[in-house]
């Protein structure tokens, strides 16, 4: 069990939602938000609109964390910066966490030592918004993709929705609209689900498992112990969708009670398959669309859209009807990459430029590689996350041209690959760049690079070492492959 907080180890998910709701519905003393990140500026102004009393802190000190702390003050709540009140976060009601939050942080401890419940942003404003209707999303790959076709695919439909949580938007900004959205496509990272015992969805998706975060799960079973919180609250009436195609999907969801529907790239026994014979997407006993009509590449993609299309089509008889079935079509066929997800950021000379900079794990990293149909120069690094890179042999020795490793992840990319590389594909150039800079990297990519080949960004470790989150790195890669193109 996830040791986010003592509360959980003593209560089922479902009595510590009921707890939260309890002291949310007295306005019951005080929460403390730990973190003045989007989510934790988001909830405690929700909070303090429900009239709520409100101690929020944030170790940081830099300017937009002093803005931060300016807006809720103005709001009425109590605000540090640079510090937390340990002992006021131990008399607290709720502890209130952003995902960023490791478990390990003082604040978190101080409020396990005296039995304060925890709970994420996500928990709180779905207690504050009992009439929004959402489809939750988790899944080691393709959550945001798969998240982002759910929102398109619900707007197509003529509802008000909107993308919410890991996506970027939170949660709890959706209540402080007018008005409020009424339907919502949730993205949940395993972090959030820890500290969200009462996601109930109208329909629940896991996308994939492998392991992942290794750098803050002590195993894989606890990181697969937090993705599996979605299923919570399960009963015989609840909706879920998952692939078919992932043995540890399967082990996972045994034995959960619910209506399942099931999406595959592989097989026909499920609700939603590839038809590879007639290229067509099928959908609840009828084809959709055609492959090509998709605009993505890979069949990663493919599968996301049949997640994305079940999971809007089983949330509503009305979902399912010929004209709803046309419309849902159109708006995949409309559907582009989004940022950083193999996203084009250059094509000149031969040469195309991907990024990639989402693939912050190796099994993502590994499914952008396999995806890849002309040679490709692949810079692989950033900030190691615990898993080994020796899975991607395979794929490397059929597509890659040249490996570049770089930044603090180097020396164990080049421990486990350049060897192996050299006797199994003599033909695939490996470069250890552990001391260069990250133009420098791209640079030498573009001087490896023949016409035809592509410049492929999947790194397979998170941004930290060189920048302050993936989508920096994906701009940055992206900048220069126009200057380098």
């Amino acid at each position: 069990m996830n040791p986010s907080n003592r509360a959980a180890a003593v209560l089922t998910s479902a009595e510590l939602a009921s707890q939260v709701a309890r002291l949310l519905a007295l306005r019951e003393g005080e929460f403390a938000v730990i973190g003045l990140g989007r989510s934790g500026e988001a909830v405690a102004r929700l909070l303090r609109r429900a009239q709520v009393a409100v101690y929020a802190s944030d170790r940081s000190t830099t300017a937009a964390t002093q803005e931060a702390a300016l807006r809720l003050t103005r709001e009425g709540a109590a605000v540090d910066v640079g510090t937390h009140d340990l002992s006021r976060i131990a008399r607290a009601s709720c502890v209130v966490v952003s995902p960023g939050v490791p478990p390990s942080a003082p604040p978190l401890e101080a409020a396990r030592a005296a039995g304060v419940p925890v709970v994420s942003e996500v928990e709180i404003a779905l207690r504050l918004s009992p009439a929004l209707q959402y489809i939750a999303v988790t899944g080691t790959n393709g959550k945001t993709t798969t998240t982002a076709m759910i929102g398109a695919l619900l707007r197509a439909l003529g509802h008000d929705a909107v993308d919410v949580g890991n996506i970027g938007t939170p949660v709890s900004a959706l209540p402080l609209q007018e008005p409020a959205p009424t339907w919502a496509a949730l993205e949940l990272s395993s972090f959030q689900l820890a500290d969200t015992p009462g996601v109930q969805p109208n329909v629940g998706v896991l996308t994939t498992l492998s392991p992942d975060h290794l750098d803050r799960y002590a195993s894989v079973a606890d990181y697969y112990a937090d993705k599996k919180r979605l299923f919570a609250n399960a009963t015989l009436a609840s909706r879920w969708v998952t692939t078919a195609d992932n043995a540890d999907v399967d082990a996972l969801v045994q034995g959960i009670p619910g209506q399942w529907a099931r999406f595959s790239v592989r097989r026909r026994d499920v609700e939603a398959w590839y038809d590879r014979d007639s290229d067509q997407l099928q959908v609840l006993g009828a084809p959709l669309m055609s492959r090509q009509s998709l605009a993505l590449d890979g069949d990663h993609n493919v599968a996301n859209a049949l997640a994305a299309v079940l999971a809007v089509m089983l949330a509503s008889p009305a979902h399912q009807t010929p004209e709803a079935r046309q419309r849902l079509a159109a708006a995949l066929a409309a559907f582009r990459p989004l940022s950083h997800r193999l996203e084009p950021v250059g094509e000149a000379n031969g040469v195309r430029w991907l990024n990639d900079s989402k693939a912050t794990n190796v099994s993502s990293a590994l499914v952008a590689i396999e995806g890849m149909t002309r040679p490709t120069v692949l810079l692989l690094g950033g900030r190691h996350k615990g898993e080994p890179y020796t899975a991607l042999l395979p794929a490397l020795a059929q597509h890659a041209r040249a490996v570049l490793a770089y930044g603090e992840a180097a020396p164990i990319i080049a421990a486990d690959l350049e060897q192996a590389l050299r006797e199994q594909a003599p033909s695939v150039t490996f470069v250890d760049l552990r001391s260069a800079s990250f133009r420098e990297v791209v640079a030498h990519a573009r001087s490896l690079a023949q016409s035809g080949d592509v410049i492929l960004l999947s790194p397979a470790c998170s941004s930290f070492d060189m920048f302050r989150n993936y989508e920096e790195r994906g701009r940055s890669f992206a900048q220069l492959a126009q200057e380098m193109a």
